[in-house]
């Protein structure tokens, strides 16, 4: 499964190449891949992570957080974010042993493995953009997409 995760990656940052192109927003169940068990660190310094838990798929605020999410999935793209949503206590994913949540949780973990926001409602993707334009390592991404190319 990492392999696939790792090519996946690969070929979803070969096809940004064109703005008018659909964009696919990478959402991984970590129910579904249990045979090769997904960490936080395999996303350390390449990607942000927004990790969805609930004790459910049919839980309102996890329905709800995936629209919003789904709605500006091109603002996500542009930071670097990859989606992981757990919806099964039972399954115990070594991410749910290490984050303990309780019923519908939305935690924002930044490039450097920190855990920047975790919230108990659905938040807007305004709202994490937000959040993590405010992180330093995104203020250098901007300041590097600024400077003019020679």
């Amino acid at each position: 499964m990492k392999y696939f995760l790792l090519i996946s990656m690969l070929l979803f940052n070969i096809a940004k190449a064109s703005a008018s192109d659909e964009i696919n927003l990478s959402i991984i169940d970590l129910n579904s891949s249990n045979n090769s068990p997904i960490t936080l660190s395999d996303f350390f310094g390449t990607k942000r992570v927004i990790i969805i838990f609930s004790n459910n798929s049919e839980d309102p605020n996890f329905t709800a957080q995936l629209n919003l999410l789904q709605r500006r999935k091109n603002n996500l793209n542009e930071r670097d974010v990859v989606i992981l949503t757990d919806t099964s206590p039972i399954s115990k994913s070594n991410i749910r042993l290490k984050l303990r949540p309780q019923g519908f949780v939305f935690i924002l973990i930044g490039k450097d493995g920190k855990i920047a926001l975790r919230k108990s409602r659905p938040w807007s993707v305004r709202e994490i953009s937000r959040s993590i334009d405010k992180m330093p390592l995104r203020k250098q991404e901007i300041k590097l997409l600024a400077q003019p190319s020679d």
